[in-house]
């Protein structure tokens, strides 16, 4: 079985926010496969399905986000015999919007979900989906914290949606064992109009 991972706060204040799009891919994935996630386990609201052929577990940790590893570990632990098999997805403000980055293995960077995860694990060899979520009204001067925590603009939710489609897709791949063709797809992608990853980029946060 395969385990995917949407990183978010719980609450309904917390629904549409820039830190909470982990949690965004995931409520679409599994609306597009019908895969309900109604089991409260492991500090976690999860649900099963059969994706490709696959069993897939959905998961969105409800221990809010700087605890997220307490939830993870233990999903993996009930459920994985390798971390191969399991992907991350979360936000990331070094990315412009909508942009999306898979990697198999790598640090926590700055993000403290996916550091409480890294240090619960105690590797950061598994998989990850970033979805960059830095937007047209971020600045140096912006409080990082608030600003993680705050809605999308209206007019960025086209370029989100979107963002949004092409993560689903590329959890469809990892689910079907194909994650080396899902980071050629979707790391090779062109830059939104305007943005670049030149551009100076901010530390995370939360």
């Amino acid at each position: 079985m395969r385990l995917v991972v949407g990183l978010g706060n719980p609450g309904p204040e917390y629904h549409r926010t820039r830190h909470n799009v982990g949690y965004r891919v995931i409520d679409a994935f599994a609306a597009k496969h019908r895969i309900e996630l109604p089991t409260h386990e492991k500090d976690a609201m999860t649900g099963r399905g059969r994706v490709a052929g696959r069993a897939l577990m959905l998961a969105k940790p409800l221990t809010f986000m700087n605890l997220s590893g307490k939830a993870v570990s233990s999903l993996v632990r009930a459920h994985l015999d390798s971390l191969e098999d399991l992907l991350v997805v979360y936000d990331e403000i070094d990315l412009p919007l909508g942009r999306l980055r898979l990697r198999e293995r790598g640090s926590a960077g700055t993000h403290n979900g996916m550091d409480s995860i890294v240090e619960s694990l105690d590797t950061g060899h598994f998989p990850r989906l970033r979805f960059g979520i830095r937007g047209s009204t971020y600045s140096k001067s912006v409080d990082l914290a608030r600003y993680v925590l705050e809605d999308f603009e209206p007019e960025e939710e086209p370029i989100v949606e979107e963002g949004v489609a092409k993560a689903c897709d590329a959890i469809l791949l990892f689910a079907r064992g194909d994650l080396r063709r899902a980071m050629n797809t979707f790391n090779r992608e062109p830059e939104p109009e305007g943005r670049s990853d030149d551009d100076p980029t901010p530390p995370d946060a939360g």
